[in-house]
């Protein structure tokens, strides 16, 4: 089945084509399946929904939670689907143009279907000195792509990143925002061995997984989640003042 792709340059005009040879990215077949059988799968699913519902009980204000639940969106599906972020709108009380303009602020938020691994390579400053450039190369050779596009399989999708803040590790790289630093060509190597092996599986999740364990707040540790308006000061708060507030000093003036 040919999949279309939307192509978008630097210069911001894009172009439709139909893709007949790159599948959907492997984490996404699940996804296909369920559009298959016709159900609107790029929503939360309703596991995802109630996760979705804890999270935003943890905030002062519902559309504060729009940040993690773009990312619970993207988890589940592997990139940001314009469904997911109508869903997201409709649990915290905005519009989708709202979540979309906050998400497209941020790289991290895919927009477009990725591979399984998304390969970040940098060649900044740091990097570019020591070997970044070269790395991206051989990355584009092994993997037979160049940098901003997927393998044919719907394994891995290859960046040539801006600095990644990690300078004293140069030349780096990351994959799924995950840290590879003093790279040696067989460093290197031998990483794109695991990542085509599946060995790399271990200890970096797919596309879209920020973290393994994921937090759940007892009721009896959560606070001071109301508006501002209804808020009141935490105990804490309440004790420091009680201890610095001036004593009378019995006798004084």
């Amino acid at each position: 089945m040919s999949l279309p792709t939307v192509l978008v340059g630097r210069d911001g005009v894009s172009s439709l084509r139909l893709n007949a040879t790159r599948p959907v990215a492997a984490h996404s077949f699940l996804s296909r399946d369920r559009a298959e059988a016709g159900n609107i799968v790029s929503r939360l699913s309703p596991e995802n929904e109630a996760l979705a519902r804890e999270i935003i009980a943890r905030y002062p204000r519902p559309k504060s939670a729009v940040i993690p639940l773009c990312h619970l969106v993207q988890e589940e599906h592997g990139h940001l689907t314009d469904d997911g972020m109508a869903h997201v709108a409709e649990l915290v009380g905005v519009t989708a143009a709202q979540v979309q303009g906050t998400a497209s602020f941020y790289e991290m938020f895919k927009r477009h279907e990725t591979g399984r691994y998304v390969l970040g390579i940098c060649t900044n400053i740091s990097c570019l000195v020591l070997g970044g450039a070269e790395l991206l190369a051989r990355a584009e050779e092994r993997l037979g792509i160049r940098a901003g596009s997927t393998t044919a399989d719907g394994r891995v999708t290859l960046e040539d990143t801006e600095c990644l803040a990690a300078c004293t590790d140069a030349p780096m790289c990351q994959v799924n925002y995950r840290y590879f630093g003093q790279l040696s060509d067989a460093d290197f190597d031998e990483l794109l061995d695991d990542i085509a092996s599946g060995a790399i599986d271990e200890v970096v999740p797919a596309h879209g997984t920020l973290a393994l364990v994921r937090q759940h707040i007892p009721d009896d540790r959560v606070a001071n989640i109301g508006p501002p308006e209804i808020q009141v000061a935490p105990q804490w708060f309440t004790r420091r003042e009680a201890y610095l507030a001036p004593t009378d000093v019995e006798g004084g003036a």
